[in-house]
């Protein structure tokens, strides 16, 4: 009984020292190489590169021209051409006010006009009479101040008509509302039937092509902004990108913000409207040259950026502050220098390991692996 408790355990260190020499012949194990370790990697060099350099504002669209139509003369509203969301052209005819009675009105003032033009006439002609015979002795001077009366008095008359002829008839063209530009009918205010005093609001007319876009720019970007810069827009629910050209900068900041009023002009193909909330980036240098790494090179773990720098066979590791982004390309605002040779995909690598650029021969890999062993 006892000799077969000694050869278990004899069976059972046996099993143990096999499976430690299994352990130790198997190199293939997790976790990074050792730092001595050389590792074969893509490089590139740190460059100069024309950038996009922008500024992320926000704003409205607002409508390029808005005005509330109103009546001009009092009357009842014959007749309302237009409907909410109608397009409609400058001098297009919208309503018309009682215009039936400013037509006799202005039928009643011409006719007056030619009355008093009539007695012009004849005032002067008797006046060219009199002195005809002044100069016989035969009418006396009375009768030729008399005349001389008479023909001022119907010139006055005529210009009396001719005033209020002007206006008869700027009443009758007032009785047809017009657009005073093109645009789209924002509201109908009053329908056919309405009684209208002078000032009587009609309709809403409002011009989006273009749209007018308010932007406000903080006082220490504010000395980099000017009239004639490249804006492009988005909005919200729409995944175009529109384009509109800076057109106007206020005259100073204002003093309760601290921010500079910027308006551009927004060509409006159809999918945009006023009173949408904007974002927009004011291009302040489409080619701004600076120093950038490709995105592949760069390591960002806990909110800290890194890249590895591949020098005399080695890797370095260095903290940067990255910038803008454009395509595969990151801007470095500060941590490297443009000319020094950064590792793509460095993820692993230690600072002092040895590298390998590029593809290595069969023959110098296989040197590399024995030097290693």
């Amino acid at each position: 009984m006892r000799f077969s408790f000694i050869k278990a355990g004899w069976s059972g260190l046996l099993c143990l020292i096999a499976l430690t020499a299994c352990d130790k012949s198997n190199p293939a194990k997790s976790g990074p190489p050792p730092a001595g370790t050389p590792r074969q990697v893509q490089v590139a060099r740190v460059e100069l590169r024309p950038m996009e350099r922008g500024l992320q504002v926000v704003g409205t669209l607002a409508a390029r021209e808005e005005a509330t139509i109103a009546a001009q003369v009092a009357g009842q509203l014959e007749k309302n051409y237009i409907e909410l969301g109608d397009r409609v052209k400058t001098g297009q005819e919208l309503a018309l006010i009682d215009t039936t009675s400013y037509e006799a009105l202005a039928n009643v003032s011409a006719a007056n006009l030619t009355r008093a033009n009539a007695s012009a006439a004849n005032a002067a002609q008797n006046l060219k009479r009199v002195q005809d015979l002044q100069k016989d002795k035969i009418a006396s001077t009375s009768d030729l101040d008399a005349a001389v009366a008479d023909a001022g008095r119907t010139r006055s008359e005529v210009k009396a008509a001719e005033a209020n002829d002007a206006v008869t008839r700027l009443n009758l063209e007032r009785s047809r509302v017009r657009a005073p530009f093109d645009g789209i009918i924002a509201e109908r205010i009053a329908s056919a039937g309405d009684y209208l005093a002078i000032g009587a609001p009609i309709v809403r007319l409002v011009q989006t092509d273009p749209l007018r876009l308010r932007l406000e720019v903080p006082e220490r970007d504010s000395v980099t902004v000017r009239v004639g810069q490249t804006v492009r827009v988005t909005v919200e629910g729409d995944t175009n990108v529109y384009r509109g050209v800076l057109a106007r900068t206020a005259p100073a900041i204002r003093a309760e913000n601290r921010m500079l009023e910027v308006e551009a002009d927004v060509p409006n193909p159809g999918g945009l409207r006023a009173g949408l909330f904007a974002r927009a980036r004011i291009i302040l240098n489409a080619n701004d040259e600076t120093v950038s790494v490709p995105a592949r090179s760069l390591i960002v773990f806990a909110g800290i950026e890194k890249v590895v720098i591949a020098r005399d066979g080695k890797a370095t590791e260095k903290m940067v502050t990255t910038g803008r982004r454009d395509g595969d390309w990151v801007e470095i605002v500060s941590g490297v220098s443009a000319g020094e040779t950064v590792v793509l995909d460095p993820a692993g690598i230690r600072t002092g390991q040895p590298l390998i650029v590029g593809q290595p021969a069969s023959g110098a890999m296989a040197a590399v692996t024995n030097a290693a062993r």
